[in-house]
């Protein structure tokens, strides 16, 4: 087995040499073989491409586009039109994903094919990691996971998250039923109710504590609740290991049964896990209890690099690998370094998995001076994208893919920065997601979104003869799970005072108005915590104007604009020291699984 392995990374990582070199060469090929197989499919057809496969033609006639511009035809798809729409093979599910159109996860298609492609990754990916770390075949991998609800589209297709379905994918269930890699049984990982899931995981991650060599998450906001849930329930955790019996609380009789071949009675290991518990520093907790650990393995770019210096504390600064990029779109490319510091982090696109353009950015003042993923490209700003090839190192890009899939130059959204090369290849720092403000777990929410729910829940303070004046935001994360906070500033009638419990209902308002993944974020996943308001006292805003043009890194008074989120720590701690009064939302939001169409229709 073990040689078998090695000579796989020699393929693998071979491949990768391979590919990087032929860049070009290799991106030209996949754009042939996704226009010609795809030659006959409504949507090419509408553009006039005529069977074109070459990339100048392709540039010339193919727009552009973001989701809004073919969610009639996927609705169409997810309806039952099982005609070639937009790709030559069917469409065998949806991914739902994070990015959110109308308040609704967007229907990424996906066909049978692309998971051979992330299988193919996740080899490339296993390659790389194994250079750095060479007996992880010893040993098991402590990863906390977890899989959402899914629908089904009336025309009979699955919709769910990306991770669900490999969860849920023969796969992943055979290559777990042979000698598992994880601590995890599949039943704990595929158990819908959120505290089951993580209470088996994390009472069998215990019981094999000898045996992991790797922990992790996809992201680092899952293992930061992960070590947060083992804080508050240790002992009952400690009970069962003692005993040999699961909490009662477990009532899912397929996880119970597949705990209990894992758990024995062992009073030796429930006293040390007693024992390192119950002091008073968690500092270094994970190399305490499992301390063969080699390194945590979670997604620690963009929103999650917030979780950092706590995952440093729990692990006493053992490496923190974000090895795998990806999107519910597209597999996009690996980190060839895994042991580089969390901050300098790149991903090597690998050309085989689609193809890759992107559309040039450009900064003044810390604002993106970009077109919004939410704004058309005109024929000119389509004309500035470039090839992989072309992109300069230094500058940012948004990334623009064509997929084997049926996605045509379509905005992903991410925010790229060119690092360096792997041979030809360029590697890019992921920097932000477009238009993206707040962000705790997977939800995503930006600017226009959370603008729109303040404006509703001001709603709530006009019988009062009160508005708001200014806000901002924040993703507070000092609190597991993490949640929005939002600064307010108030002008209030002194003779109508605002009650608390309207306050309270301002925070449910905007919970209300976010989309439906911070929704299930919140309700069912139980991944954020509950909104909280701060009222802060008259004239902060003019303040944090004053620190934001005074400060070195300010801008000028004629083009300060507040910013609707804040991250920068003297900007929290301005508006913190002028907090009045607190307020969370009292109840969770309302959420349920699917689309709002589909549920009403049903």
């Amino acid at each position: 087995m073990e040689g078998s392995m090695t000579e796989e990374n020699k393929k693998n990582l071979q491949f990768i040499e391979e590919v990087t070199i032929n860049v070009d060469v290799v991106q030209k090929r996949v754009l042939d073989e996704i226009l010609t197989r795809n030659a006959n499919v409504e949507y090419l057809q509408r553009l006039n491409l005529k069977g074109h496969t070459d990339r100048e033609t392709f540039k010339k006639v193919v727009p552009v586009i973001t989701y809004e511009d073919i969610q009639s035809d996927i609705n169409r798809i997810a309806n039952g039109d099982r005609s070639p729409i937009l790709c030559s093979q069917p469409v065998s599910e949806f991914f739902t994903s994070s990015g959110t159109s109308g308040g609704e996860r967007k229907l990424i298609p996906t066909t049978e094919e692309e998971n051979g492609r992330r299988h193919q990754l996740y080899g490339l990916m296993m390659s790389v990691v194994s250079q750095f770390f060479p007996d992880l075949g010893n040993g098991k991998g402590m990863y906390f996971m977890f899989i959402k609800s899914e629908a089904k589209t009336p025309g009979g297709l699955l919709a769910r998250p990306i991770l669900t379905s490999v969860y849920k994918s023969s796969h992943f269930k055979n290559s777990n039923s042979r000698v598992s890699p994880y601590t995890s049984p599949i039943e704990a990982i595929l158990c819908l109710d959120s505290y089951q899931s993580m209470y088996s995981q994390m009472l069998c991650g215990l019981c094999q504590n000898r045996e992991v060599v790797r922990v992790g998450s996809i992201f680092a906001s899952a293992f930061i609740r992960a070590m947060r849930f083992l804080e508050d329930h240790w002992s009952l955790l400690c009970n069962d290991i003692r005993t040999g019996t699961i909490n009662n609380k477990i009532t899912d009789p397929s996880v119970r049964e597949a705990v209990m071949k894992i758990l024995k009675p062992d009073s030796e290991l429930a006293d040390f896990i007693e024992a390192e518990c119950s002091k008073d520093s968690w500092q270094g907790i994970i190399t305490r209890l499992w301390p063969n650990t080699k390194y945590m393995d979670l997604i620690v770019t963009g929103a999650m690099s917030q979780y950092i210096p706590m995952l440093d504390y729990y692990s006493n600064s053992l490496p923190l690998v974000s090895i795998a990029y990806g999107s519910s779109e597209c597999s996009f490319g690996i980190n060839l370094n895994p042991l580089c510091k969390p901050t300098e982090v790149s991903y090597t696109l690998i050309p085989t998995m689609g193809y890759f353009e992107f559309l040039p950015i450009h900064r003044s003042n810390e604002f993106i001076d970009s077109i919004p993923i939410s704004t058309p490209l005109n024929e000119k700003d389509g004309q500035q994208l470039v090839d992989l090839v072309d992109v300069k190192i230094g500058q940012e890009y948004e990334l623009v893919v064509t997929t084997y899939s049926g996605l045509y130059r379509y905005r992903v959204g991410d925010v790229l920065r060119v690092a360096g090369y792997k041979n030809n290849a360029p590697q890019f720092n992921f920097v932000c997601r477009e238009n993206v403000i707040l962000s705790i777990d997977s939800d995503k929410t930006n600017e226009i979104e959370l603008q729109n729910a303040v404006k509703n829940a001001a709603n709530n303070l006009m019988s009062f003869d009160a508005c708001v004046i200014d806000y901002t935001s924040y993703a507070d994360t000092a609190t597991i799970p993490g949640h929005y906070v939002l600064f307010w500033e108030l002008n209030v009638n002194a003779s109508s005072p605002i009650p608390p419990s309207v306050l309270e209902d301002c925070c449910l308002t905007i919970e209300e108005s976010l989309n439906s993944v911070y929704r299930q974020g919140r309700t069912s996943d139980k991944s954020i915590g509950p909104l909280e308001i701060r009222i802060v006292e008259t004239g902060t805003f003019d303040k944090l104007m004053d620190y934001c043009c005074t400060s070195l890194l300010g801008a000028s008074i004629n083009q300060y604009k507040t910013p609707r989120c804040v991250k920068f720590a003297p900007h929290v701690e301005l508006l913190n020291s002028r907090v009045v009064s607190s307020y969370f939302s009292p109840v969770c939001p309302k959420w349920v699984p699917g689309s709002k169409q589909w549920n009403s229709t049903n």
